[in-house]
Formats: C-alpha cells, structure tokens, sequence
C-alpha cells in the first residue's frame, strides 16, 4: 500500500499543488468511494455517502474545528459538510466548484454528459487512451505532453470503467443551491476565468449564494492548474491571507 498512496505527491500533475497545500499546514487527503485506493464497487455513490465518509474521515483523524478545502465537485460535498456541521468548519475553501451539476444546467448540456457517459462505459478501461485524452483536455487544456500521459494512466488506474460512470453520473446531478445561504463558515470561493470544466458563472453562483463569501477571478482555462500557470501562485497567496485573518 506504502507505494500507490504517494503516487500523487510523486504526480508531475499532483505534487505541486500537495506540496503547497502542505507547507505551514497539516494537509489531510483521502481517495472519495469509488476512487483510489477507496473500494470501487460500493452500493452507494451519492452526495450523503461523501458527506459521511468526509465525517468519518476528520472523526478518525481527531478534527474538532478545521479548514475544509474542496475542489471541483468535492465543493459541492463541502459545502453540503460545511452546512450540516457548522461547527466543525473554520474556514470554507472552494477551488473550481459549482452548485449546480451540469447534467442540469441544460438540455444540451445532459445530452454532451449522457454522450460522454456512454463512451466512458467502452473505453475507459483501455490500454489506448483516446477516450480518457477527452477529459484530460477539458481538465488541462494546456497540459505537457508529460503532463497529459500521467493524468491519462492516472484515470485508468484510479477506477473502474462502471464507477467511473456512476461517479460521472452523480456529479453531474449535483444540486446543492437551497444549502448555500444555510452555510456559515468564512467562505473563499476561487475559479479561472476560463475553465473548460466548470464555467466561471458556477464559481460565482456559489459565492453569491454564500453570505460574505469572497470571490477571486484568476486567469487560465485548466480546471486544474499546474504550477507553471499564473493563476497557480495566486491560489496559495489567497489561501495563506484567507486562513491568516
């Protein structure tokens, strides 16, 4: 086990971005069901069972009251702990996040997800990364080719073509709007102006939902943005001045 759980702090995607996260702070990540080293085939993949596994995670590791750090559609999830458990989240980190799942932001948005879903389903599992190379050029756009391969094999190795769709599915469902004014954490909410993910109207709604939420407009296109962007230095600078007032 000692091996595949550092293989994120050894990504040339991933290191980065833990490095940094980890300096001056105690960093605590864990695989989501379905993902990782976390068991695949599980009966329930839904936004409650993340909540409760997230719970179950800061309860083992001893956390009263800490900084909650979501990414992607782990801010829905945070968002979803945050108001469920208000007392436990000091501080309330969303990076590239949205409230609303794009399987609901429109009829042509569900028919690119559904379309998409259906190639996962056929070629996800394979040696040949043609259909992984899908996502990995929405997620970084301007990824190396180094870059690229490792996110590729980093797809393949991390889940199985079946939940893979199941996860797809249930993010894309994701609904969370009616919890944003319940939550009441201090709230920094930060997206790239042109992520090709998760669109900067999705950032905004969230912190407009959120009662004094600060929100930051960087530059870049990557949903997640490696460390020879601009908007990569910006990310941390916001975190340190967020967490220090």
């Amino acid at each position: 086990m000692a091996q595949p759980s550092r293989y994120d702090w050894e990504s040339p995607v991933w290191r980065a971005f833990l490095e940094r996260l980890a300096r001056g702070n105690t960093l605590i990540r864990y695989d989501a069901r379905g993902n990782g080293l976390s068991v695949w085939d599980v009966p329930d993949v839904s936004l409650n069972a993340w909540v409760s596994d997230l719970k179950a995670v800061v309860d083992d590791a001893g956390l009263d009251r800490f900084a909650l750090l979501g990414v992607s559609q782990g801010c829905a999830v945070s968002i979803a702990f945050a108001e469920r458990y208000p007392e436990r989240v000091s501080h309330l980190i969303l990076y590239g996040g949205f409230a609303l799942g794009a399987r609901k932001r429109s009829p042509e948005s569900r028919a690119k997800r559904d379309a998409m879903a259906t190639l996962m389903r056929f070629g996800w599992g394979a040696d040949e990364p043609v259909f992984r190379q899908m996502f990995t050029s929405q997620f970084m756009p301007d990824a190396t080719k180094e870059q690229a391969d490792v996110w590729n094999e980093l797809q393949r190795r991390t889940t199985s073509p079946e939940c893979a769709v199941r996860y797809f599915e249930t993010v894309g469902d994701l609904d969370v709007r009616d919890l944003l004014s319940r939550v009441q954490a201090r709230t920094l909410v930060m997206h790239v102006r042109g992520d090709l993910i998760a669109p900067l109207e999705s950032g905004r709604e969230v912190a407009a939902g959120i009662r004094d939420a600060r929100f930051v407009a960087m530059e870049g296109r990557g949903h997640l943005v490696q460390g020879s962007e601009p908007a990569f230095e910006r990310i941390f600078e916001e975190i340190r001045l967020f967490l220090s007032r």
